[in-house]
This record gives structure tokens, sequence and C-alpha cells, in this order.
């Protein structure tokens, strides 16, 4: 089955441009995204995210992008570790 692109799908969510990731007092973290209908803007609306949420996501997408190639601008997280005895791992 063919999975549809970003372009065929009349719904979107994603990340609001010019917004990034924040964190409040009580250390949860906020993500703004916006919802499109159409390729029409409809909303925006915080993604509210406990630490813990945080590392699961954080975990589910490392797993998700294993085995993809890395950009050469990609996050430190994303970059192979050096362990003495020169074992590699991701």
């Amino acid at each position: 089955m063919n999975r549809p692109t970003r372009r065929t799908l009349e719904w979107q969510i994603g990340p609001v441009s010019g917004q990034s990731l924040s964190r409040d007092q009580n250390g949860q973290l906020t993500l703004p995204l916006q919802v499109v209908h159409l390729g029409k803007h409809v909303a925006n609306s915080p993604l509210l995210l406990t630490v813990a949420e945080a590392e699961q996501l954080h975990a589910s997408l490392c797993y998700a992008l294993d085995g993809e190639p890395m950009r050469e601008n990609a996050p430190d997280c994303r970059k192979p570790i050096q362990y003495p005895g020169g074992r590699q791992r991701f």
C-alpha cells in the first residue's frame, strides 16, 4: 500500500515557523504546532509535554530514524558515539 505524501494529505499538523520549543518553570515543554487543511492555516495549538513524555517521544523518534541517512548538520544525538576500544553505537 502506498503511503500518502505530505502534499496529498487534506489535514496537516506541523511546527509553527519561527517558533521553537520552550520550557516553563515546572519543566513542562511546549511545542507550538499549526493545523492546516487543504493548504490553508486553520489554527495554532501547543503540544504540551512533561519531561517523561518528551523523553518517550525522543526515544520513539530515535528508533524511527534508525538506519536513515544523517544530515551534515544533524543534532549531536544523531551522531555516532565512539566508545573505548573502537566500538560504535548509535
